[in-house]
C-alpha cells in the first residue's frame, strides 16, 4: 500500500468509524437505530427532481462504466410502468474477467479488515447521497411505487447493506493480528512462538440479483463479501440491470479512488438466451455465492455449486392464523394494506389466511368464516378505493408471468373480492391490479401448498384453531416460509403458535394492528429469514451469513528468531 492509499484509506476509517460502531452496537441491542434518513426531504429540496433527471440521462445509452474485459452491450429492460428503458449494459469476456478479479485481491486483502470497512462504508454513504437516482431506477425497473421504491430501494437497503458489513468486521475483529503463545516446560526454558494471523477471503464472490427487490436483496451478500476480502462479480436480473449497475458504479469509483483496482467490483450483463449465472456459478473461482429468486434455481445452486458457500432465499408460503382479535377494524386494515402493498409481489406478504371455519371471536362479536373474507374485502376496497391512492399502494405488476398466474387464480375456489385493474393516472401502460381474495377447500388444496406469488390471498378454512397451528407448522417446514402471524386473544393460543413456529423455523407476528406490518423487516433488529426451512438456508443477518466469506491462515516461528 501507498503513502497516498494508506493516508487516504485510514481517512475513510476515521470519517466513518462512528457509524461503524453504531452499527455494531445496533446489531447487539436489536433496538431501532439507522444513518441513513427514510424521509425524502431530508435529502435536499431538489433532490427528486435531480433523482429524476438523473434516471433519464441513462435511457437509451450505454451504462456509463469502464471494464476492460467487456466484448459486448446488451439490454432489454422494460419498465413494468411501460416504457423499455434502452439502456445496454457490460457483457465481459469471463476468463478474462476471473483472471482481472482474481489479481485484484491480494492488495486488498493486506488491507486488512478496518480499512476495508471504511472504503465500503464511503461506498455506502455515496450510494445514500444518490437514493432518489436509485429510487427512480428501482422504481421503473421493479414496479414499484414511488414511496416503496425510495425507502426499500435505497435507504433501508443501504442498512441492510451496513448491518451485513457491521456483523462481518466484528467477525474478523475476533482474530487477533498476532500473539505470543508460551507453553511452560518445567525446569527447561518455555517453548516460545510468535504467531501471526490473516484474515483471508475464499474467492470471488457472486450475487445472482432479482427482479423485484434488486438492492434489498443484494446487497447484504455483496457488501459482507467485499468487506472480508472478496471480489464480487455482480449479476443483476436482466429484469432490473440499472439499480445494480448504479451501485457497481459507484463500488467501483470509490475502490479506484482508494487505490485498489476497481475490478473488485464487477457488473455482468447477459444477452437474451445465455445462462451466465448458471455458467459463472461452477466456476472454480467462485467461491461464494448470493442468490435471490426462485426455488428451482436455488436447489440447483445448493446442489451443485460444491466449490462455493451458498446463501438462498427462494420462493415460501406465507401464513396468518386468525383465532380472534379485540381490534376486529384494526386487524383487517392491517391486513388490508399488508395484501395490497406492492400488489402482493414481496417474498414477506402473507398468502394463507387460516381461519376456523367455525368463524372468530371478535370486539364486533362472532364473525363467521364468510363474514371475515366479506369484511376483509370491503377494507381491501375501503383502502383501495381511491385510484391516485391505490396506484402509490400496488405500484405495477412486475412481470407478465404473475398476470398470467393472477389470471388462473380466480380458478382455485370461490372468489370473494376480484381483483381489479385501475387505469394508472401517469403511466398509461403500467399494470395495476388489486388483490384477488379466493376462499380455497381447505389447507390441503393444491393451491394453498405452493407459492402463489402475486396480488393473490387464500382464504382457508380450517376445523379449529389447533389444526390452524399444527398447519402453519408442517406448511412451514414443508414449503417453506418467510414469515408467519397470528390474531389471538388467548395466550394460550399464541404460546402455541410460538412453538409452531419455533418449530417450523419462522419469524412470527402476533396481533398486528398498527404502523408495523408483517411483511416488513428493520434492519439491526428484524433478522429476515431463518435458514431453518425450505424458504432459504439463509438470514440477513446473522453470523452464519458472514463467517464463511473469509477463512484465516496462520504463520508461526520461534519467537526468538530473529526478526519473528
Amino acid at each position: 500500500m501507498t503513502e497516498t492509499l494508506s493516508t487516504f484509506a485510514q481517512e475513510l476509517v476515521d470519517r466513518h468509524a462512528e457509524t461503524l460502531e453504531g452499527a455494531i452496537a445496533a446489531n447487539l441491542s436489536r433496538g431501532y437505530w439507522s444513518p441513513f434518513p427514510e424521509t425524502p426531504k431530508a435529502y435536499g429540496e431538489d433532490a427528486a427532481a435531480n433523482g429524476r433527471q438523473a434516471f433519464e440521462a441513462y435511457l437509451g445509452q450505454r451504462f456509463p462504466i469502464d471494464q476492460a474485459d467487456t466484448v459486448d452491450w446488451a439490454g432489454t429492460e422494460v419498465s413494468p410502468y411501460g416504457e423499455a428503458l434502452g439502456i445496454t449494459y457490460p457483457c465481459p469476456d469471463l476468463d478474462r474477467l476471473m483472471e482481472s478479479m482474481t489479481l485484484a485481491i491480494p492488495p486488498w486483502r493486506d488491507a486488512g479488515a478496518e480499512i476495508r470497512a471504511g472504503v465500503v462504508l464511503e461506498i455506502l454513504a455515496r450510494l445514500n447521497a444518490r437514493s432518489m437516482e436509485i429510487a427512480e431506477a428501482v422504481m421503473h425497473t421493479t414496479g414499484q411505487g414511488p414511496a416503496m421504491a425510495f425507502q426499500a430501494g435505497a435507504p433501508h437497503a443501504q442498512d441492510r447493506a451496513l448491518e451485513a458489513v457491521a456483523w462481518a468486521v466484528e467477525a474478523m475483529r475476533r482474530i487477533p493480528a498476532e500473539a505470543l503463545w508460551e507453553k511452560p516446560q518445567g525446569k527447561r526454558p518455555p517453548l516460545r512462538l510468535r504467531k501471526r494471523y490473516t484474515v483471508v477471503p475464499r474467492g470471488i464472490a457472486l450475487v445472482i440479483g432479482c427482479n423485484t427487490f434488486p438492492t434489498w436483496n443484494a446487497y447484504p451478500g455483496l457488501f459482507a463479501s467485499l468487506v472480508c476480502g472478496n471480489p464480487v462479480a455482480v449479476k443483476p436480473s436482466s429484469r432490473a440491470v440499472l439499480p445494480l449497475a448504479i451501485t457497481v458504479a459507484v463500488c467501483r469509483e470509490v475502490l479506484a479512488e482508494a487505490g485498489f483496482s476497481a475490478d473488485l467490483v464487477t457488473l455482468v450483463a447477459s444477452r437474451t438466451g445465455e445462462r451466465i449465472a448458471a455458467d459463472l456459478a461452477l466456476r472454480p473461482e467462485v467461491r461464494v455465492i448470493d442468490y435471490t429468486g426462485s426455488t428451482e434455481f436455488g436447489d440447483w445452486l445448493e446442489r451443485e455449486a460444491h466449490q462455493a458457500a451458498v446463501f438462498t432465499e427462494k420462493a415460501g408460503v406465507n401464513i396468518v392464523v386468525v383465532d380472534s382479535t379485540d381490534d376486529y377494524k384494526g386487524m383487517l386494515d392491517n391486513l388490508a394494506f399488508t395484501l395490497s402493498l406492492y400488489s402482493g409481489q414481496m417474498c414477506t406478504t402473507t398468502q394463507n389466511l387460516l381461519i376456523p371455519r367455525g368463524g372468530i371471536e371478535t370486539d364486533q362479536g362472532p364473525k363467521s368464516f364468510d363474514e371475515v373474507g366479506r369484511d376483509l374485502a370491503a377494507a381491501i376496497d375501503g383502502l383501495l378505493g381511491d385510484d391516485a391512492r391505490a396506484v402509490a399502494i400496488l405500484g405495477a405488476i412486475a412481470g407478465e408471468s404473475i398476470s398470467k398466474r393472477l389470471e388462473a387464480a380466480s380458478g382455485f375456489g370461490e372468489v370473494v373480492l376480484e381483483s381489479r385493474q385501475i387505469e394508472h393516472p401517469d403511466f398509461a401502460g403500467a399494470e395495476v391490479r388489486t388483490p384477488l381474495l379466493v376462499a380455497v377447500e381447505g389447507p390441503d388444496d393444491p393451491a394453498a401448498t405452493e407459492e402463489q406469488f402475486g396480488p393473490i390471498t387464500l382464504l382457508v378454512p380450517t376445523a379449529a384453531t389447533t389444526e390452524s397451528i399444527e398447519v402453519l407448522r408442517r406448511s412451514a417446514g414443508e414449503h417453506g416460509a418467510i414469515t408467519a402471524g397470528i390474531y389471538s386473544c388467548d395466550e394460550g393460543v399464541l404460546a402455541a403458535a410460538e412453538v409452531a413456529a419455533l418449530d417450523a423455523g419462522v419469524a412470527l407476528s402476533s396481533n398486528l394492528t398498527g404502523g408495523v406490518f408483517v411483511n416488513q423487516s428493520a434492519a439491526y433488529s428484524d433478522f429476515h429469514g431463518t435458514s431453518l426451512n425450505p424458504a432459504g438456508n439463509a438470514a440477513l443477518t446473522d453470523g452464519a451469513f458472514v463467517a464463511p466469506r473469509f477463512g484465516v491462515v496462520q504463520s508461526r516461528r520461534h519467537a526468538d528468531e530473529e526478526g519473528a
